[in-house]
């Protein structure tokens, strides 16, 4: 029997591919920290405990039945070398025919990222792979700047004009299960975006007319917004990546459309307007 072993499969992306993979009729391994996250998983995805940093006979014995691999680095792992690359060294030498790995939109011009070792790391070892590298996810509307949204109707972060075409996970989940499941991807890379570039009073005034209420983008200062991370208690290293983040987007380097997710599943990508309505409940005002 093939399957996919997913990393990361009850985080929003990777729970995005497992249901995609599903849907398309593939066996799904879906990697877990804690074995009561099994609890989580759709009906039918086997759960295998797993973490990164296992010896090499637990990554050998983990990946067993398993013949393709979605690769997700976690947020808190900086040194892939120690980490990741393990995991790649485990796929080729079980013979997993293609490894998808989530990167970062812009990486091949960002050496100093830890996705692009792995990039580079992936075609150092000649890895049969794929790379998708996403835009913003819509989903940080929810988490983390949800609060201020359910809150006090307001959106709080330091993007002043510029433009960002969001994209929805669960579209990154349909494009990595139709590479997996699709010949003709291996040695690509796709950049996925939203369709539309959209300011963030934009995105305000969206936000509004689908939930019926006013909200408003407050245009925060860098300066204030950092400030009122650290009044909340927020830890200096996620601090500093929001530094990097919105100085990155206020320079437009997020503002591209693409139709890359029409063109791989033959479906567009979910419009704002789409994904307010489908997750309302995440900014209904508290009782």
């Amino acid at each position: 029997m093939s399957a996919v072993f997913v990393t990361g499969a009850t985080g929003i992306v990777g729970s995005s591919v497992v249901d995609a993979l599903r849907r398309a009729g593939t066996h799904v391994i879906a990697a877990v920290r804690d074995p009561a996250d099994a609890a989580t998983l759709p009906p039918g995805v086997a759960a295998r405990p797993f973490q990164f940093g296992a010896s090499a006979d637990e990554l050998d014995a983990v990946l067993e039945g398993a013949d393709r691999a979605f690769l997700l680095r976690p947020p808190q792992i900086e040194d892939v070398q120690t980490y990741l690359f393990p995991f790649v060294d485990a796929c080729n030498r079980n013979g997993v025919r293609q490894v998808v790995f989530l990167s970062l939109q812009g990486v091949q011009l960002n050496r100093r990222t830890p996705h692009h070792a792995v990039e580079a790391y992936l075609a150092q070892t000649k890895t049969p792979s794929t790379s998708l590298r996403p835009n913003f996810f819509m989903q940080n509307l929810i988490r983390p700047f949800g609060d201020a949204i359910r809150d006090h109707d307001e959106i709080r972060v330091p993007a002043g004009r510029s433009f960002t075409a969001l994209i929805d996970p669960r579209d990154i989940g349909r494009v990595a299960a139709t590479v997996f499941t699709h010949p003709g991807h291996i040695g690509k890379a796709y950049t996925l975006s939203g369709e539309k570039a959209l300011t963030y009073s934009r995105v305000a005034k969206i936000m509004s007319d689908v939930l019926g209420r006013p909200i408003s983008y407050t245009r925060p200062r860098e300066s204030e917004y950092l400030a009122q991370l650290a009044a909340e208690g927020s830890p200096e290293d996620y601090i500093a990546v929001q530094r990097m983040i919105f100085r990155i987007v206020r320079m437009n380097v997020s503002a591209f459309p693409n139709r890359t997710v029409r063109k791989l599943t033959g479906e567009p990508a979910t419009s704002l307007a789409e994904f307010v309505d489908d997750f309302r409940s995440a900014w209904m005002p508290r009782p």
